[in-house]
This record gives structure tokens, sequence and C-alpha cells, in this order.
């Protein structure tokens, strides 16, 4: 595996002899994972939310294959309570690189009876059945997501190539080895293939990434004022979800999201980090892994990561 803080004294050099940063090396590793699902799958789709990670991936994707045009789709899956800036960001990044996105809608399959609403409001759950209903409807072989290995201990235990089986399902026991960054995509009819690109970056990278290629944000990620109420230990914003609820009361705070996801379970972290490099030392600073800091949907059980991704989850 490789190492985000591998030092520059290492004899890995550019071509005019300069050595290479632990963000050069992850950034080949990421490209040549794009080259390699473009030559073994025939129809790749890449997961693009309008999130810091998928951005990235993005970002990494367009680099990977320029000049180009990307050779694969994006696939969002909305559920419906997403932050309007995050939103803006994604329809104008589709339209700036010409991208075509593919929209799997949570609210219509509770339209339809197909799912129901839970009680606590939040919808990330509920994103696996229009996630593999539309991976078997547009024939996906390959999928990319942005998993990264420090988020949740679950993602720990998966390889960068992830087989899931006929019903989307993960099981560990049948990860492949990866020496020498050999990736087997081999699968059956109906199986297919989870790509996790930044799957050796850590957030920490992913914000010095940022910073070192000028990555335009949402502004969700960067310190501002809102109206939030505080829940479970997590400043939530208020929405039709069910929040505030009695006992709850909103204030202004200055906050700045470290994840975004369904706004009824993405919490918001107090901050004053309003530029790239203060969030690179808030996050330096910070003990707190993002998901477990942030997110209610991952706290509802030990392995709650783990049960969504055997189930067909990201």
């Amino acid at each position: 595996m490789l190492r985000s803080d591998r030092s520059d004294s290492q004899t890995l050099l550019r071509g005019g002899g300069f050595p290479l940063s632990h963000l050069d090396v992850l950034e080949s590793e990421s490209v040549h994972i794009f080259r390699e699902v473009a030559g073994e799958f025939e129809r790749p789709v890449l997961l693009f939310s309008g999130g810091k990670d998928s951005i990235v991936m993005l970002h990494l994707a367009l680099k990977a294959f320029a000049p180009a045009p990307l050779p694969t789709a994006l696939l969002h899956v909305d559920t419906g309570h997403n932050f309007p800036e995050v939103m803006d960001y994604r329809d104008k990044a589709v339209a700036e690189h010409g991208l075509r996105l593919h929209v799997a809608s949570v609210q219509e399959f509770i339209d339809s009876g197909e799912l129901r609403d839970r009680s606590d409001g939040t919808r990330n759950p509920l994103q696996t059945v229009p996630l593999l209903r539309a991976i078997e409807t547009n024939r996906f072989d390959a999928v990319f997501g942005g998993g990264r290995r420090d988020e949740e201990k679950a993602r720990a235990k998966e390889r960068v190539f992830s087989l899931r089986d006929e019903f989307g399902g993960w099981d560990p026991r049948r990860q492949r080895p990866e020496l020498w960054q050999l990736y087997n995509g081999r699968h059956a009819p109906g199986e297919h293939v989870r790509v996790f690109p930044l799957s050796n970056w850590t957030e920490l990278d992913v914000w010095q990434y940022i910073a070192r290629e000028e990555i335009a944000l949402p502004s969700v990620y960067y310190a501002h004022r809102r109206e939030v109420f505080a829940r479970d230990g997590m400043w939530l914003a208020p929405g039709g979800w069910g929040g505030p609820k009695e006992g709850e009361h909103t204030e202004i705070r200055q906050v700045r999201y470290r994840t975004v996801g369904d706004m009824s379970c993405t919490g918001a972290v107090e901050s004053a980090a309003d530029t790239t490099e203060k969030v690179i030392a808030e996050i330096a600073a910070s003990r707190l892994t993002e998901r477990g800091a942030t997110r209610a949907d991952d706290r509802l059980s030990d392995t709650a990561m783990e049960d969504r991704k055997r189930e067909g989850y990201f």
C-alpha cells in the first residue's frame, strides 16, 4: 500500500530530476487506475455527487484522458435532501466539461412505492436500491467510487477493485490480491466491479491536492454562517425531514461541512476555516474522522457501513 507520508528524499524522480512528492505518487496511482479500467471494461461510470472526493476523482479522470474527452458517464444517486450549493456545483461541472450525467432518484422510488421514507428522516440508507437499479439498467460493469480507507473502518477491508455479485452485494472474503498494482477486473455476467482510485488517499491528502491543483469546491466546505440545531453532538440543518424536533432549537452558528451527504444526517462542525489553507491546518490537528464526527447514519450500529456495503451500498 502506498503511504501518504512518503518523504521527498526517496529515490523516485520526475523527468527533470526533481523528487516526487507524495501527492505526485498518489496522483500517478489514481491516473493509472482510471486508464486500467478504460482498458479492461466496456461501460464504466463515475459516481459524482458534487462532494469534494468525487470532485477530486473527476479532476483526476479528466487528467488521465486529456486531451481526449472523458470516456465514462457520471452517476449521481439523488436523495432529494441535498445541499443546494452542491447541486449547483454538480450541474455546472457537467455543463463545463460536456459530460453525460445519469441521476438515480430516491424520491422517484418513494413515489412509486418501492421505497419508504424512514422514521428518522434520513435517506442515505435508501440509496442502495436506486444505485443497483441504475447499474443494472445501464449495464455498467465498473463503478468508480470516491471511498478512502481513512473514512471508516469497513473501507479498509476493500481493495481498489472490489468485486460485487449479481445482487450488488460485497463479500470481503472474495477480495482479490493486488500485488504490484496489478488489478483483476474479471467478473461473471451480472456482476460488476467497484473501483476506488482514492483508496490510498487520506482526507488531508485530498485537501492538500485541492490546494495544489487550485480546485474549486462548493461553498459549504468553508466556514460560513448557517441556521443549525444540535442533535447527538452534531449541528444539523433544519428541513422537512424531521428537524428540529420538540426541545431542539435553531441558532445561527459559524460552521463548515467536512463531508456532504443527505442533509438529514450530515452534521456541520464549528469552524473559522474559510480558506483551503485554514481547512488543511484544521484537519491536520483533528483526531476525528470526517464520517465519525459528522455522519449520523454511520452511528446506527458499530457495523453500519459494512452492513450497507454487503447489501450493495458504495
